[in-house]
């Protein structure tokens, strides 16, 4: 009985420090989308980082959770039950399942840098984490349909990743570009994050946070193998930003950083599905292809003048979707039939449940700051303040000229 009880401890213990260091990919994001965007709109988009957590957090407490693992379940579409979550005995279970919820809203903030209205943001955020993400996470986490149907997703390629990513898309659809992005003939004008060194710090802290995420989703630590998804995602995380930079030198003829950095979250994304399940040479694969493809994704998404500047709908929508059939096409824990099916309806949900929450609220309170506040940077314009009050901008219009040259990754 002793020895039973400790190993609950020990489970316990890890599934907590697996949740913590999920938490803290938080702090990575924040870094990763302040870097890749510009100096005036840092602050702006710590906001929203910290309010994503912090309004997330309640609302997936209250509705989340019990929509994702209430107990009873609607058809295998939604579940009910455990509303406004009060059961000491899934505390943490609770908290390792809120952390996810989390990463899913954040990925959006970056997307839509620069030009959104903080409290449109504000409106829209609950929504992603206390309905969007929990029906999905319902399909294949609570015993769902796509659970059903065979559907596989280890730690969340497609529950999270696309999910998120497909979610980003759709803001940025509405939305629209940057004031400048692109020329009055369409051609794309660069626009370059205010600190590489900040987004590569971003990049190592969500490196380091993916251990839990991928090792953690083992939900054990007794009798489970922790080991081999840290090793899996470690090995694709180097080789997707190998594919990403070698993929940017033979296209734009440098290895640029941003697509490089952006490799190594391709690779985290892309084998995050199979981390468990796919070998450890084919990891390396896996991140391999999966920071080719968000490296051409980028260029693609950038010659159809959407703009993302921080390149969130390629880093996890097209590397979460390749993570998704790439479990089935490198293990034998998925077939392919189902993953595809999976996918598509991970897609049309989050995009289509996503763009007309957004559309509402365009319709209604707005999306979009106007021209001037834009020109003036959302720190200012949004919190009355700089994030670097030492840097005097200028109040006068810039010309579009002026403005903002593609960073890196079409940022």
């Amino acid at each position: 009985m002793e020895l039973q009880a400790v190993g609950v401890a020990v489970n316990e213990v890890w599934i907590v420090l697996a949740a913590v260091l999920v938490m803290f990919m938080q702090a990575g994001f924040a870094l990763v989308e302040a870097g890749f965007t510009r100096a005036k709109n840092a602050g702006n988009i710590i906001m929203k980082n910290v309010m994503d957590f912090s309004v997330g957090s309640i609302v997936y407490w209250a509705f989340g959770f019990a929509l994702a693992y209430g107990g009873s379940s609607l058809g295998g579409f939604v579940a009910y039950g455990n509303f406004f979550f009060n059961d000491n005995a899934q505390a943490s279970t609770w908290f390792f399942q809120v952390v996810f919820a989390a990463t899913a809203a954040t990925i959006i903030s970056g997307a839509l840098a620069g030009r959104v209205k903080f409290k449109s943001y504000l409106i829209y955020t609950p929504f992603i984490t206390g309905f969007i993400y929990p029906i999905v996470t319902h399909w294949v986490w609570g015993g769902g349909w796509l659970a059903e149907l065979g559907f596989f997703d280890f730690a969340g390629s497609g529950v999270v990743h696309l999910l998120g990513g497909m979610a980003a898309l759709a803001g940025v659809i509405v939305v629209g570009p940057r004031r400048g992005r692109f020329t009055e003939d369409g051609k794309p004008r660069p626009i370059p994050g205010h600190s590489v060194t900040l987004g590569a710090l971003g990049v190592f802290i969500l490196w380091f946070g993916w251990y839990g995420f991928n090792a953690g989703s083992t939900l054990a630590a007794v009798g489970q193998d922790i080991a081999s998804p840290a090793v899996t995602t470690t090995l694709a995380a180097a080789a997707g930003s190998v594919g990403a930079m070698i993929t940017a030198w033979v296209i734009i003829g440098k290895p640029d950083v941003g697509f490089t950095l952006n490799g190594a979250l391709a690779g985290l994304v892309g084998i995050t599905a199979g981390t468990a399940s796919i070998s450890f040479g084919l990891s390396i694969v896996t991140g391999l292809i999966a920071g080719v493809l968000m490296t051409l994704s980028v260029i693609a998404l950038e010659r159809l003048k959407i703009d993302d500047p921080v390149g969130a709908i390629s880093v996890h929508g097209t590397a979460g979707l390749w993570g998704v059939v790439a479990v089935a096409v490198f293990s034998s824990d998925a077939a392919i039939g189902a993953q595809l099916i999976g996918a598509t309806a991970i897609v049309a949900w989050a995009f289509g449940t996503s763009f007309l929450v957004f559309k509402v609220i365009d319709l209604t309170v707005g999306m979009r700051v106007s021209e001037n506040e834009e020109r003036a940077g959302l720190d200012r314009s949004e919190h009355g303040g700089e994030a670097y009050p030492e840097f005097v901008f200028q109040e006068q219009i810039a010309a579009p000229s002026d403005l903002d040259p593609v960073g890196s990754n079409g940022h």
